[in-house]
């Protein structure tokens, strides 16, 4: 799927088009594709517009955000996060304008019942009256319903869920993986990275026994027993079923139907969906039902393989807060960041025909990624270097003479030029976030174009913090590499 994906994606690019129609491109791509498309697109000369569910992907790409809700086509000025942002700025908005003219109204009615039977009065209530017929409804629209996933809780079980001991894994003719051992404690959730190819499909088939070990051990953990969702799960369901048939019979015999029917809602399937037939299903539909089919097994170990491909933004969002609460055990490949960031207490790296525990969190494997830490790792595992080699490497050539004392002064003057830039940044940004406080009170008494002005400043603020917080980090960087290099120097 990630080669068909970047297949089809440099075909696009190669034809150079001045506009770009996008639909879920990152699917399927590995991380580091996924990175590459990034910055192709913020330095693309032409235009572009794309569906994504991926919002890290979108906050780094996008700079309008198109909104198509009830039938209805709205453009936001920012990307994602400036689009919640107004989304909500502009409800607490029009609650507060409603809350005051349903005040002015009760104000109206109250002044006709009181005055109205009365001559003196009557000229005024009947006036009264007619501002009262002339006032328009303030109302909200509704909002669209929400995906709330609740996976039932899981049978009880010992301590491991899962020993995979001096392991080979592939297929018949073709070692992918050797020398595997995991060892999966009950309720760890481990998040699998590497690249397209690298063997996390055929790891997350080993581990979920459709894909018998080359060699070694493989158990289940007392009482345990898995769920795997696969990229291709919804090849599996029966076109000619409906969607509560399907999850009838993937459901674990204590699941009540009440229980059934309470799942089946927080994926949105109620009333006539639920009669539905799966072949008249969309994508992301199909992909809910599969979904649903795994949660209601009520399995302690869940193996899931980009369980968010093909899914809205909504049924992702709930499917994240839902396994950061599951109880059970969880093992995902996702190429969603923000999905594998916040579900993965631990990353397991595949890396050429190896899989180990990352040493470090989901965000310092991007951010290591982002910085060509990782490509140079790999090169340099990919040539053989002499004990002897690898000392000249880290050591300075004898021919070469340092003037220690000028060294010591340049660096000195960048670290304090540097450190200079820190206190001007952080000083930038907390002007920059109180003038956001201010800008958030103003924009809630606004009405009219002054609220959209309102609303499009207070976007263009929040950009300025973030480039200023991003710039603020590279600063930071660069302080300590040049403290360290100083710090090398002196100690020399």
């Amino acid at each position: 799927g990630g080669y068909r994906m970047r297949v089809k994606l440099l075909e696009l690019i190669g034809q150079e088009p001045n506009l770009l129609l996008l639909d879920e491109p990152t699917n399927f791509l590995d991380l580091e594709s996924l990175l590459a498309l990034e910055k192709f697109l913020q330095n693309h000369d032409g235009a572009f517009m794309l569906i994504s569910h991926d919002r890290e992907f979108l906050r780094r790409t996008t700079e309008y955000t198109v909104e198509l809700e009830e039938g209805e086509l709205t453009k936001f000025p920012g990307h994602i996060d400036d689009y919640f942002e107004q989304k909500q700025q502009l409800k607490e908005l029009l609650l507060a304008k409603q809350e005051n003219q349903m005040t002015k109204r009760r104000q109206i009615e109250d002044f006709v019942t009181r005055f109205g039977a009365k001559a003196s009065k009557a000229k005024q209530a009947q006036s009264k009256m007619k501002q009262l017929q002339k006032m328009e409804a303030i109302e909200i629209k509704r909002l669209p319903v929400k995906a709330k996933i609740q996976i039932p809780e899981p049978a009880a079980t010992g301590k491991e869920s899962l020993v995979i001991e001096n392991a080979t894994l592939g297929y018949e003719n073709k070692t992918i993986l050797s020398k595997v051992n995991l060892r999966l404690l009950r309720g760890s959730h481990l998040g699998v990275v590497g690249f397209n190819g690298a063997g996390k499909s055929t790891l997350l088939k080993s581990v979920a026994g459709r894909l018998p070990l080359i060699s070694g051990h493989r158990e289940l953990g007392y009482k345990v027993n898995l769920s795997y969702f696969a990229q291709h799960v919804t090849d599996d369901l029966d076109l000619k079923s409906t969607v509560l048939q399907e999850l009838q019979g993937a459901a674990d015999p204590s699941v009540t139907q009440q229980e059934i029917l309470n799942l089946a809602a927080s994926l949105l399937f109620t009333g006539d969906k639920l009669q539905q037939n799966i072949h008249s299903l969309s994508g992301g539909e199909k992909s809910r039902v599969a979904l649903g089919q795994i949660l209601l097994r009520k399995s302690p170990l869940l193996i899931l393989d980009e369980p968010t491909n093909h899914l809205d933004f909504d049924t992702v969002e709930a499917l994240t807060v839902a396994l950061e609460e599951f109880s059970g055990t969880v093992v995902a490949v996702s190429h969603d960041r923000s999905f594998l960031r916040r579900i993965a207490t631990q990353v397991f790296e595949i890396r050429d025909g190896q899989a180990q525990i990352y040493p470090g969190t989901y965000d310092e494997y991007v951010w290591s990624l982002e910085r060509g830490a990782l490509s140079q790792r790999m090169a340099d595992s990919a040539v053989a270097v002499t004990p002897e080699a690898a000392t000249v490497e880290n050591k300075t050539s004898p021919s070469t003479k340092i003037n220690y004392k000028e060294t010591t002064k340049r660096l000195s003057g960048e670290i304090r030029d540097a450190e200079k830039k820190i206190r001007d940044l952080e000083k930038q940004i907390s002007l920059w976030t109180e003038l956001r406080l201010e800008l958030t009170d103003k924009l809630l008494s606004a009405q009219g174009a002054s609220a959209q002005a309102l609303a499009k400043d207070l976007s263009q603020v929040s950009r300025d913090i973030e480039a200023g917080e991003e710039l603020l980090l590279t600063q930071m960087e660069l302080a300590e590499t040049l403290q360290s290099d100083l710090k090398a120097i002196k100690s020399s």
